[in-house]
Order: structure tokens, then C-alpha cells, then sequence
């Protein structure tokens, strides 16, 4: 028990000191450059706890409304250091950057195809990236989840 508190307490304050210092450690799972928090978590809710505020905030909203359109048979883990859930493939990402938070529906033509409603958003090639004190709206990133699914059902249908 003593050990778990103290590697706690120890990742605790590497994770203070990096956020203090407002530097990115960019890496994903080859060691590639991403530009996100480098955060070594081994699941969710450790990569979650170790977001700064106010993007954990956001990040956790944002999981829920993800969660609250996916099935039941979705899983979700941590894919490239990001949080991302899978069904019938690869779903949907999203993650915590230094001035802003990013929302990956892992299919760069449904950012071309909603370029309309995604208008007030910054946008680059699969990527949406929104302030980090401020959830996607509901009903824009429940949309974008269910269109996502669709595509991964008629992929698998295939």
C-alpha cells in the first residue's frame, strides 16, 4: 500500500511540475511527435487524472456524452496516448493539447462533410479542436458519434 501511495504521490508531482511549466511532451505509442500532453497513463481515468484543469473538465464531459450514444459493445482505452473507443474499428479520439482540446472522429472526410456546422471550430485534416473550458455542444459531437458508428456498421457489413 505504502509503495502504490508513494509511485502515486511521485507521478502526482511530475504531472504538476510538467503542467507548472506549460511544456508539451509530445510522443504516441512509436514515439512520433503528436503535440499533446504526455501523459503515461495506462487507461482512461489515469490519463483523465492527470490532464490539467480546466481541460479535464471538458475532456470528462465529453467522455460522457460520447459514452451516452455508443453501444454497449463499444470499448474504449487509450489509442496513440489518447482516449478513444473502438466498435467494429476504430471510433472516435479525443485529448487534452496545451491551449486547446481536439476531438478526433477518426475520418477526415466527416470534418469536410459537416464543414457547415463545424464552422466556429478550428479544423484541420480528421481533427476538431475546441477551447479547453468548453465541451463540444451535445448535440454537435452526439451527431458526429452516431455518424461515425453508421460508417463502421456498413464498413463491417461489407
Amino acid at each position: 500500500m505504502k509503495r502504490h501511495v508513494l509511485v502515486a504521490l511521485t507521478v502526482v508531482s511530475t504531472l504538476v511540475a510538467s503542467a507548472a511549466s506549460a511544456q508539451l511532451a509530445p510522443y504516441n505509442d512509436a514515439g512520433a511527435t503528436m503535440g499533446h500532453w504526455h501523459i503515461a497513463a495506462k487507461d482512461v481515468e489515469a490519463y483523465l487524472a492527470a490532464v490539467p484543469e480546466p481541460a479535464r473538465t471538458t475532456l470528462e464531459k465529453v467522455r460522457a456524452m460520447i459514452r451516452s450514444v455508443v453501444p454497449a459493445e463499444a470499448t474504449e482505452g487509450l489509442s496513440y496516448g489518447m482516449p478513444a473507443f473502438r466498435y467494429k474499428g476504430a471510433l472516435v479520439a479525443y485529448a487534452a493539447f496545451k491551449d486547446h482540446c481536439s476531438f478526433f472522429p477518426m475520418n477526415a472526410s466527416l470534418i469536410d462533410t459537416m464543414k457547415e456546422e463545424l464552422k466556429s471550430y478550428r479544423t484541420s485534416k480528421g481533427t476538431l479542436q475546441f477551447p479547453s473550458d468548453k465541451p463540444l455542444p451535445a448535440t454537435l459531437l452526439k451527431k458526429m458519434v452516431k455518424v461515425r458508428i453508421a460508417e463502421n456498421e456498413r464498413k463491417k457489413a461489407l
